[in-house]
């Protein structure tokens, strides 16, 4: 027999001091129901298909969370918080959210897996509970919800992020004269795992690595995803995609977001090597972002070939 659907009205949740519940427990007023079908619907987060869209460095926000082993960059607090210094690093020991430091410094660590659905507010509620953390001490975050201030209501995002991408993890207890022996190990045991990495100097979000016997290039990108497959379509056709004799655009990945084209490049090439040719396929790429003609055949299937390469680089 088919199950018949029984809808309990909820009672109103009265003012004062309700008790803190989890999403699966009963919720308060007393419905019956789980928290989360009740009065919890809204906490949670719906994703945010592109948390970071509008920050000046979103590119480079979202490489640091993505793909970039190990890199630092200050960040500019706003609001009653603008003289206490922080800085936007890619991950922490313990895959802590954010520490303080005993001078107060905020470390703010962007691969962290918390899975509220919309990063700029995970990151956002690591800040707010750093600010509120005593110096020394890791931090510990709640739960996320709308009322959640985003990374971008506490930091100034009108400006490109001053970045500087590290070989090691030292960057965990600069300063630091007393460093025990477990951590100088863990510091290791990371580096040792952090593939050669840099950053592109004359274009926006593009990260040269080197993963064992390969290179590649993996660029994130801000453009309307449509508008932009259909302008690296074109240049594929064109044979106009690559970025120098024996480089290959080889496929894409998508983040927060972006569209992440990704080349192989030849072995022992280097990041210095692909900067100018970087800058004049960002002007291919910009005027065939321009062109709104529907694409050709030959056009219809680079798209299809691109599309259809979906890789993942980390």
């Amino acid at each position: 027999m088919a199950k018949k659907n029984r809808k309990v009205d909820a009672a109103p949740v009265t003012t004062g001091e309700v008790p803190v519940v989890g999403m699966r427990e009963p919720c308060p007023c007393g419905s019956g129901r789980r928290y989360k079908a009740c009065h919890g619907k809204g906490a949670d987060l719906v994703s945010s298909a592109r948390p970071f869209e509008g920050v000046a460095f979103e590119c480079d926000l979202v490489a640091l969370r993505e793909v970039v082993p190990a890199a630092t960059a200050p960040l500019t607090l706003t609001g009653a918080n603008k003289d206490r210094k922080a800085t936007l690093v890619t991950v922490l020991p313990a895959a802590w959210p954010a520490i303080v430091r005993a001078d107060g410094e905020i470390l703010l660590a962007l691969q962290v897996n918390v899975g509220s659905g919309d990063a700029s507010r995970d990151l956002g509620e690591a800040l707010t509970c750093a600010l509120a953390t005593e110096p020394g001490e890791p931090v510990e975050t709640g739960r996320v919800t709308v009322d959640t201030p985003r990374l971008q209501d506490l930091v100034d995002v009108a400006k490109p992020l001053d970045i500087n991408v590290r070989d090691n993890f030292d960057f965990w207890v600069d300063g630091n004269a007393d460093v025990t022996d477990d951590v100088k190990a863990s510091i290791e045991r990371a580096s040792a795992h952090a593939h050669p990495t840099a950053r592109l100097l004359s274009v926006d979000g593009a990260y040269w690595t080197q993963m064992g016997e390969k290179e590649h290039l993996r660029w994130f990108m801000p453009h309307d995803e449509e508008t932009l497959l259909n302008a690296l379509a074109r240049l594929k056709a064109a044979d106009e995609e690559g970025l120098g004799e024996g480089t290959r655009l080889v496929g894409m990945f998508r983040a927060q977001g972006l569209v992440c084209p990704v080349w192989d490049l030849p072995l022992g090439t280097g990041a210095a090597a692909i900067e100018e040719p970087a800058v004049a396929f960002g002007k291919r790429l910009t005027a065939a972002l321009k062109v709104t003609d529907p694409l050709t055949d030959d056009e219809r299937r680079a798209r299809s070939g691109l599309t259809t390469r979906q890789v993942t680089l980390r």
